[in-house]
């Protein structure tokens, strides 16, 4: 891929570079799919997860069907992928069969500058058929996606309706259940909202709900019945929405078709225990209208990625080659795909990332900071929207250290942090890094605005950050650093970069304030740092990885800051030495992370190659990169963590700290300044931390009064969860069940086993409105009133979450003689249960 002009044409399938998955949705972390196969018909598409999330699409030519998308059907044969190319906002993809070329197109509209319109989940399938041969093809196009993608698990029941839309055919699927924010954790899928498949009704013959493997049975006769009742419950995973164009001629000039994608989550985020409509829906847009727009909008999106992706890969390719503009290609959409943004209360956009193959927390420190380069370039209102969330909790009296936190908690709820020893303990903690992380970020965001007045807003906790890192930043204790894989370490000659950077960065806010006092103070003290640093790190022809174990090295990729703040604390000399270090060991797919193992991360790689500003440098330490990413022989989303020797992936899918491979681009100020005067959003005016609600216990639970329960752990009769069961002969036991050595758990009575069913009576005097399960559940779990089901939990929940209860359970409730019965299986690591009711209140 070259300008604009090569952006037309993609090499041949045999030559070209090939990811190791391929974007095709890539909207946030629930709305996510990929094609793992080297080329389209290869295999069924997935969530990011590997969980499937089947897309299918057909084409019939004078009267025989093939495939393009996906394996399903797998009787049917398949057009032959001829090219591919992912760029920043588009896949594309040119298989040709039986005389017709088809040229298929994932567009997701991420354009930057606009925030409205970034977060908005849709993508785009754009169709172009031209004949091969010279003759004229009678061609029509089916295409298919399955219930699964609105459900977690392919068993979850859903709901497919037809859409009511003006001048639009289509039809939309979520789950029956429809548990709202209800799940947190890593591998999970979203079970709420409603996916949307739709197209301008003037390009559609017929909208349908039937299963995957039938699809093909559309095309040979138009008055085929829906397989599936719209009307019924069934499972996500044994029904399909599809959708089958008009048939149309096809001869030399090219025939344009195309489809819309959609997903509305109704709610995306729990900040502080407050669920946040994503920032789309701020305004009082809503599913429906989402569609409605997006169809409108369709030819000038285009057109504006089509722009956009061209002057990017024009600026990659300017600043570190094809190999360099086709990684940064694949990282964009990864990038943004793994956070969402939201609106706070009053309306300003909010970014939460997820780490995604991880751990599943959200808005991580160690994660937004590599991934940060990309969100830099694009403006301050991008910057500023995955820090403002973080600092309003840093900020709050809820975070009680001296340094900066890790995390918020759990995907998708943002209600503290969860990692290490979370708000109660300094263990496992990063002290270091974290503050660090922040002072840098902080005086990026005041060098885009020019000023230190975002800053200024949390300004005693920066203070606090920075004497934290006078203090003990030069050399760390025993600690872990982002890298905590490796686990702890001592006297980290990175992790000191990083404080000598951070001191520095400080010393630039309290310039922009006008404190020149205490700027010189602190750049004093980072200047010595730095000097100091040199002296003890230094280690023949490098600088060692840890102070005191001399014979070892490590990337010091921490050090990019020293040139795109212009801290300017270290002299070239030694970014020369520890360039030319890196190019005697690095192995055929990388440069490993330290001396240690030969492991590396991608992120950090792309970090170390912009130190030196020396082109043949830079792409010395990237082609290594590309090559892995061609070579690699786990086809999943891009890893930022594998084998150096090997090329096999070690772990992490998808994460956005690929968004850190935009480093390059900020070494250019000219380049930054002009992708980031485009912002268009101008966020400003944040709300503060959310309170969180008061919440009043009902029917108690064992964080304010432990109760007597009936239970066992032998399954009982079908009917177990019954008021007329008879569980007089189970054990008696109070609250909570578990093991004492899981996270959060308040445990009286100790359960051991796989499985514990529980039952209790109780009363309520009044029924209260509001009413929510209030529940600490490991793992999955199942709660009825009067045996009706309440709510069915997967996952864990490492502290009590306050969950809605379904309308018909609701409605057996009685002034006395209620029976609360519950059933949680466990699998691996910790376990408890505990339930109770609760009233759930906000504040205006």
């Amino acid at each position: 891929m070259n300008t604009s002009a090569g952006l037309a044409q993609v090499a041949a399938a045999e030559d070209a570079w090939t990811p190791p998955a391929f974007p095709l949705v890539a909207c946030d972390p629930y709305f996510s799919i990929w094609s793992t196969g080297k080329t389209l018909v290869d295999t069924d598409t997935t969530h990011w997860t590997g969980k499937p999330h089947r897309l299918t699409s057909l084409i019939r030519v004078d009267g025989q069907t093939f495939r393009l998308l996906g394996a399903t059907p797998q009787d049917l044969p398949a057009f032959k992928q001829t090219s591919h190319q992912v760029l920043p906002t588009r896949s594309v993809f040119v298989l040709e069969a039986a005389g017709v070329k088809a040229k298929l197109t994932f567009t997701t509209p991420a354009v930057p500058e606009d925030i409205d319109l970034l977060s908005r989940p849709i993508t785009y399938l754009s169709y172009e058929l031209t004949a091969t041969d010279g003759k004229e093809h009678e061609v029509q196009l089916a295409f298919a996606a399955a219930g699964e993608v609105a459900v977690n698990n392919p068993s979850q029941k859903v709901r497919v309706q037809p859409l009511d839309i003006d001048n639009t055919s289509g039809l939309r699927v979520g789950s029956v259940q429809q548990n709202v924010l209800g799940k947190k954790g890593d591998d999970l899928r979203i079970d709420w909202g409603y996916f949307y498949l739709a197209a301008r009704e003037s390009l559609v013959e017929s909208v349908t709900s039937t299963t995957l493997e039938d699809v093909a049975q559309l095309l040979q006769s138009s008055a085929v019945a829906a397989k599936v009742d719209p009307a019924d419950k069934v499972a996500g995973g044994e029904v399909a929405l599809a959708l089958v164009f008009q048939p149309v001629e096809v001869g030399a000039q090219p025939v344009n078709q195309w489809l819309l994608l959609a997903y509305d989550d109704l709610y995306s985020i729990e900040f502080m225990h407050h669920p946040l409509r994503p920032y789309w829906r701020r305004n009082g847009l809503d599913g429906d209208g989402l569609v409605s727009e997006a169809l409108r909008d369709y030819e000038k999106l285009q057109a504006r990625c089509e722009s956009f992706d061209a002057e990017l890969m024009a600026d990659l390719q300017a600043a570190g080659g094809e190999q360099y503009a086709d990684i940064a290609a694949l990282a964009y959409r990864q990038c943004l795909a793994a956070g969402k943004f939201v609106a706070d209360a009053n309306g300003q956009p909010l970014q939460f990332s997820k780490e995604n193959h991880s751990n599943g927390c959200i808005a991580t420190s160690d994660v937004f900071y590599p991934m940060s380069p990309q969100f830099l370039l694009f403006g301050p209102s991008l910057a500023k929207s995955f820090i403002v969330p973080f600092m309003e909790y840093a900020e709050s009296s809820r975070w009680t250290f001296p340094f900066a936190p890790h995390d918020l908690g759990t995907y998708p709820k943002a209600n503290g942090q969860v990692y290490g020893g979370g708000e109660r303990s300094e263990k496992n903690q990063m002290p270091v890094e974290e503050s660090g992380n922040m002072l840098i970020l902080m005086a990026a965001i005041a060098r885009l605005d020019g000023n230190a007045d975002f800053a200024d807003r949390y300004w005693p906790r920066l203070v606090e950050w920075a004497e934290y890192l006078r203090e003990t930043g030069f050399d760390p204790e025993n600690q872990l650093c982002t890298d905590d894989f490796a686990g702890h370490m001592a006297h980290n000659v990175n992790l000191s970069a990083k404080a000598i950077c951070g001191l520095g960065a400080f010393a630039q806010l309290c310039e922009l304030r006008g404190d020149t006092k205490t700027a010189e103070e602190y750049r004093t003290i980072a200047q010595q740092y730095a000097q100091q640093w040199m002296n003890a790190a230094k280690d023949g022809d490098h600088y060692r990885l840890a102070f005191d174990k001399p014979g070892t090295w490590s990337q010091k990729y921490n050090l990019v800051w020293d040139r795109v703040l212009g801290l300017n604390l270290f002299p070239d000399s030694v970014l020369r030495k520890e360039m030319d270090y890196y190019r005697e060991v690095q192995n055929k797919y990388g440069l490993p992370l330290d001396n240690r193992k030969d492991y590396t991360k991608l992120d950090w790689i792309l970090w170390t190659a912009t130190l030196t500003q020396n082109e043949d440098d830079f792409t010395t330490l990237v082609a290594p990169v590309h090559r892995f990413l061609n070579d690699t022989p786990n086809r999943s989303p891009m890893t930022d963590w594998y084998q150096t020797k090997t090329g096999k992936k070690v772990g992490f899918t998808a994460r956005p700290v690929v968004g850190g491979v935009f480093m390059q681009l900020l070494h250019n100020g000219d380049l930054w300044d002009k992708w980031a005067s485009r912002d268009q959003t101008q966020a400003n005016g944040y709300a503060d931390l959310p309170r969180p609600p008061k919440v009043t216990l009902v029917v108690p639970t064992a964080d304010s009064t432990p109760m007597k329960w009936q239970w066992t752990s032998k399954k009982p009769a079908d009917e177990w969860m019954q008021p007329e069961f008879d569980s007089s002969a189970w054990r008696e036991g109070r609250s909570g069940f578990g093991t004492r050595s899981t996270p959060g758990a308040l445990v009286a009575t100790t359960w051991n086993t796989s499985d514990i069913w529980l039952r209790r009576t109780f009363d309520l005097k009044q029924i209260p409105q509001k009413l929510k399960l209030h529940i600490h559940h490991d793992e999955e779990a199942e709660v009825y009133l009067n045996g009706v089901l309440a709510g069915k939990f997967e996952g864990y929940t490492s502290s009590y979450e306050n969950y809605p209860i379904s309308d018909e359970a609701l409605a057996t409730l009685k002034p006395t003689g209620n029976v609360i019965a519950v059933h949680c299986h466990q699998s691996e690591g910790g376990q408890y249960i505990d339930v109770g009711l609760a009233t759930v209140e906000y504040e205006d």
